[in-house]
């Protein structure tokens, strides 16, 4: 008998599997189970097989219930409407940040209705356990929606996705304790203009990447450095998509721009204007690993005065750089290299540490840096970002509010050693041993 209940468990099992799809939020059972042909089939093939009056009861009360729900959904068909495209170009790459694993990633969302839609609420779950990752609404949703086409400049992101529009939602969250999630799901709730209707989305798990984060060595010496990236900035690295050869990617996902400041957190050493007193122009830029020199660019002039900079094309946006192949068949890039400095030639060896060139004031930039990010491809634009891990530097502290940076920073009480970590946003670390 007892092996009996089991199978009828099971069958209710497959009811329930065959009967869940992927939008919901007005139909009499939680998840939009609408009961299909097909599941109905299982019910009766279920009676068929049940031998215990439970089991038959709980078949016969699902399959009565899958006959009114399938009524109410056809009555219902007229109202079906086209909503919203939810997808994830790149499966997100776990790495660890603060002693916590996290992830970063994009949710494109397009919508394909003639309606205005607004989205009010991105929640994630651990797909195996339902625990919640994260949850964005109100000012966190809008702070991390970017909608396609519209203005870094614009202060405001439009409350309404218009028809054929696409939004695309930043998301760099910790994952739940214990290291053993392997797949989220996603549930975007949004309204229609003008109506009262509300619209639920649950999309099917997307599995981690079992791909691991390149662990390097620093790419530059001492400091303190100021490891500049975030989320939230409108043309940030991170929101600043390049479609190259027909296909949108990030190549600045993971990047940072590292920028040099005294221990009372100026900039410079003497006139803020001059390129070449800004601290940390001319230091050496270090090989992260052993590699090869798969490309180069220098003869890019550094200008003068922070003042004489201009805007450049996107090709040359990198200015003077260098780029390696890493052992395990990624792409390290250096940008904004001193013109002049560069040290190595395409097709050459290096071990860690090599001094590759010299950090310098090239390309798109609004002062002397370090850009430095690691990528999947040998292009600066036509790639997408990899999250990597420093193997080892001091966390001093960090800039809460970047708009303070050339002043004292946030500092820690004591200076934490990192190791294999990726730098917290706008964090201060020195990579001495």
């Amino acid at each position: 008998m007892a092996n009996q209940d089991g199978l009828d468990n099971l069958w209710i099992g497959q009811w329930k599997a065959a009967t869940r799809s992927r939008e919901g939020a007005t139909d009499p059972l939680p998840g939009n189970r609408v009961m299909t042909l097909a599941a109905r089939l299982v019910l009766i093939r279920s009676l068929s097989k049940t031998h215990t009056s439970s089991g038959r009861r709980k078949a016969l009360t699902m399959l009565g219930i899958g006959f009114t729900l399938a009524g109410t959904a056809y009555a219902q068909a007229q109202e079906v409407r086209n909503g919203l495209d939810v997808e994830v170009p790149v499966a997100p790459v776990p790495f660890h940040l603060n002693d916590a694993l996290y992830v970063g990633y994009e949710v494109h969302l397009t919508n394909f209705s003639d309606d205005r839609l607004k989205i009010t609420d991105l929640s994630v779950r651990d797909a195996s356990d339902g625990r919640q990752v994260t949850d964005l609404r109100d000012r966190s949703l809008t702070a991390a929606t970017m909608i396609v086409g519209t203005s870094p400049k614009q202060k405001a992101v439009p409350e309404y996705l218009e028809p054929g529009q696409r939004a695309v939602v930043f998301l760099d969250v910790a994952l739940p304790e214990g290291g053993h999630t392997s797949a989220l799901t996603h549930r975007i709730t949004y309204t229609v203009a003008d109506t009262d209707a509300t619209s639920t989305v649950f999309t099917d798990p997307l599995k981690l990447s079992t791909v691991k984060p390149s662990i390097i060595a620093p790419p530059l010496r001492g400091g303190p450095w100021v490891a500049i990236h975030s989320t939230a900035w409108p043309r940030g690295h991170r929101r600043v998509f390049y479609t190259i050869a027909s296909h949108a990617k990030l190549p600045g996902r993971f990047a940072i721009d590292f920028v040099k400041v005294d221990e009372q957190g100026c900039l410079t050493r003497g006139d803020p204007d001059i390129a070449a007193q800004m601290y940390g122009f001319g230091d050496d830029v270090l090989a992260v690993a052993d590699a090869t020199v798969v490309a180069v660019r220098d003869g890019m002039q550094d200008p003068t005065k922070i003042s004489e900079r201009t805007t450049h094309k996107p090709a040359d946006d990198a200015g003077n750089y260098v780029t390696l192949r890493l052992p395990d068949g990624r792409f390290a890039f250096y940008e904004h290299l001193e013109n002049g400095s560069i040290r190595v030639a395409v097709g050459d060896k290096v071990t860690t540490g090599k001094v590759l060139g010299s950090l310098g004031f090239t390309g798109e930039s609004t002062g002397p840096h370090l850009h430095f990010h690691i990528a999947d491809a040998n292009s600066t634009l036509n790639a997408e970002s990899l999250p990597f891990e420093i193997r080892n530097y001091r966390q001093l502290g960090q800039y809460k509010d970047i708009s303070r940076l050339g002043t004292q920073w946030d500092r820690d009480e004591e200076a934490t050693v990192r190791r294999n970590q990726w730098p917290d946003y706008n964090a201060v670390v020195n990579f001495d041993p």
